[in-house]
């Protein structure tokens, strides 16, 4: 791609805006990105100790190490945009706006979580937040995210949506279908790749020629840039700046967060495939380490507020834990009130 423009953005050879220093932040503003990501965190961490208490079933995939992608790229849309995830949901969740009271009753499977306990881990979602979440199909979800672009642009209400899916999801039919529609229609929808290195298992470099999954776009003429997925601040950017191209009409953006996941594919994964070394590596890049970092050294928080914010959110997380273990079970008589009608009106 030929340096240019997109209105009135100034592009690099590989299509990445130039000008996103030009997006101001405020201490205010860091400072709620900082606590929404140690709170996601810290209810991560209680989420894994409650499944291996078994007070959690079924599967469970943690976010940790991804939060700056989820904290960042939400900061940059509306309220009124869509958001569609895959099933690593629960710090989606959390920064779209649910509350981890919520979120980790869902995880227990409690009447008091986000979908009423019947979809855990894998499935959350709130209409109220325009959060349309937890698919576990890998790479299925990804063309509901083109549906609700379509819909904002028939309605024309401005609207934006965004689909954040992983590396191995870039590999399904699904997907492709989704980004040939989308750039054909001129869709007002951004394809986020969180890429963490590891479809399960495997890894970048054993299941994909191409190790940016941005350039899945080039193959329908999409924009289409990456861009490191560990500092907020630049996550809010990137993503703003492809909020603004899709939101005037000038068509879909695929971007590519290059992130990190600490723990395994799942609760029940070790991860003993990783090499030596490799996990250190990226924690050094760690994404409150780099928030903290910001805070002290661009606008001179003293250490005492963070140590303030740690606590508050050590308090609202173990609040979460004990409202999902005091909450009560889901009622057995409303099990199929989403699976079948009602027909208790006659019908049949």
């Amino acid at each position: 791609m030929a340096v240019g423009t997109v209105g009135h953005l100034e592009l690099d050879p590989e299509g990445r805006p130039q000008d996103l220093d030009e997006i101001q932040v405020s201490k205010e503003q860091l400072l709620g990105w900082y606590r929404q990501m140690a709170l996601i965190r810290r209810v991560e961490e209680l989420a894994a100790k409650a499944y291996t208490q078994r007070k959690i079933l079924g599967f469970c995939h943690l976010y940790i190490g991804q939060e700056a992608v989820a904290v960042g790229a939400t900061a940059a849309l509306e309220p009124e945009d869509v958001m569609v995830t895959a099933y690593r949901d629960h710090g989606h969740a959390i920064a779209r706006g649910v509350t981890p009271r919520a979120v980790m009753a869902e995880l227990f499977g409690k009447a008091t979580g986000v979908t009423q306990g019947i979809g855990g881990s894998m499935h959350m979602g709130s209409a109220e937040h325009n959060f349309f979440g937890g698919f576990g199909i890998v790479g299925g979800h990804v063309p509901l995210a083109a549906g609700a672009a379509f819909a904002s642009k028939y309605r024309e209400d401005n609207g934006v949506s965004i689909v954040f899916f992983g590396d191995g999801a870039a590999q399904q039919g699904a997907f492709f279908e989704a980004l040939a529609l989308a750039q054909l229609w001129k869709l007002p929808c951004i394809f986020l790749c969180e890429n963490n290195y590891y479809a399960m298992g495997t890894s970048l470099e054993r299941q994909s020629f191409l190790t940016d999954m941005s350039r899945r776009g080039d193959g329908v003429g999409m924009r289409r840039w990456q861009f490191g997925g560990f500092d907020v601040v630049d996550v809010y950017r990137n993503v703003r700046r492809a909020a603004e191209i899709a939101r005037s009409g000038q068509g879909p953006v695929i971007l590519e967060a290059v992130t990190y996941r600490y723990r395994g594919h799942s609760m029940s994964d070790p991860a003993k495939y990783r090499k030596a070394g490799e996990l250190d590596e990226y924690k050094a890049k760690d994404a409150l380490k780099s928030a903290i970092a910001r805070l002290t050294g661009d606008f001179d928080v003293p250490q005492a507020d963070l140590d303030a914010i740690k606590a508050e959110i050590e308090t609202e997380a173990q609040d979460a834990y004990r409202f999902a273990e005091e909450s009560p079970d889901p009622d057995p008589a409303k099990l199929y009130d989403y699976t079948y009608a009602d027909t208790t009106d006659g019908g049949t």
